[in-house]
């Protein structure tokens, strides 16, 4: 007596064709992939909450050249702050270039001559078209009847 196993005609072993290999590629591809736009979409939130706070720097920049341009007045010929005394820059947590502009204007109401002085405040940080580039301008007007 043999004690060989019993084979049925017509059943073979089942084949495995490789189809579990594929699909783990598949879903590796795919995971990976929402991985990288995970980490782009995390990259691009961090960078605007970071421009969000150089914005605000900057406003807050803008804000102090035009309340020194103000506070400069003087009521002269030309009333305007004196360009020898401007702040070139501003540190707020950056540093941010400071432009302060002001144009005074005559105008006769009447028999009264007023004075209007348009004063902006530009403050900016980095260079035009990079990334990090931030500019904010605040402007006020001042009037003095003489």
């Amino acid at each position: 007596m043999s004690t060989s196993p019993i084979r049925r005609s017509g059943h073979h072993p089942p084949r495995q064709s490789g189809f579990a290999a594929i699909a783990a590629v598949f879903l590796l591809v795919v995971l990976a992939g929402m991985g990288a736009y995970m980490v782009t979409f995390s990259n691009a939130q961090q960078l605007g909450a970071a421009q969000d706070i150089q914005s605000t720097r900057a406003y807050w920049a803008a804000r102090a050249g035009l309340e020194w341009a103000l506070g400069s007045l003087t009521l002269d010929s030309t009333g305007c702050p004196p360009a020898a005394g401007k702040p070139a820059n501003v540190n707020t947590g950056s540093v941010f270039s400071l432009d302060i502009r002001c144009d005074p204007q005559t105008y006769l109401e009447g028999n009264v001559t007023v004075k209007i002085y348009t004063i902006e405040s530009i403050a900016s940080s980095g260079s035009a078209g990079s990334v990090g580039y931030v500019e904010r301008s605040v402007s006020a007007t001042y009037e003095v009847p003489q």
